[in-house]
């Protein structure tokens, strides 16, 4: 691969950014980091990742509501959009899933099968 994968980290969390960012780093990838909505909209005028990891429970907008905005822009239609999240309960797939995102990761992340499952979502 010439080109290093983008993935854009959208978490208000600073100690997820962390964890997420060295293994992602330690495994290749390259990592953008947003800590909001406004953040990640603002990376997103600025380069296209090849996948989006997205906290679901943010301030002011959640990950919801902000993967359903830039799954509306053209331009971002075919980006994986994968929520990282703690709702767990009941239906909370299933509502990631029509917000628009791809996949579902559970919080706490499994150190041992995260690059795994990003792996299989960049496929």
């Amino acid at each position: 691969m010439a080109d290093k994968v983008r993935i854009l980290h959208v978490e208000d969390n600073f100690e997820n950014r962390i964890l997420v960012r060295r293994i992602l780093q330690s495994n290749g990838f390259e990592v953008i980091e947003a800590e909001n909505a406004f953040e990640a909209l603002e990376a997103l005028s600025h380069f296209t990742p090849n996948l989006i990891l997205m906290d679901i429970n943010m301030p002011e907008v959640d990950g919801y509501t902000l993967t359903q905005q830039i799954k509306s822009n053209q331009s971002f239609m075919t980006v994986p959009i994968i929520a990282v999240t703690a709702n767990v309960m009941k239906g909370d797939r299933e509502k990631t899933i029509n917000a628009g995102c791809e996949g579902y990761i559970e919080k706490p992340i499994d150190v041992d099968t995260f690059v795994d499952q990003i792996e299989s979502y960049l496929r």
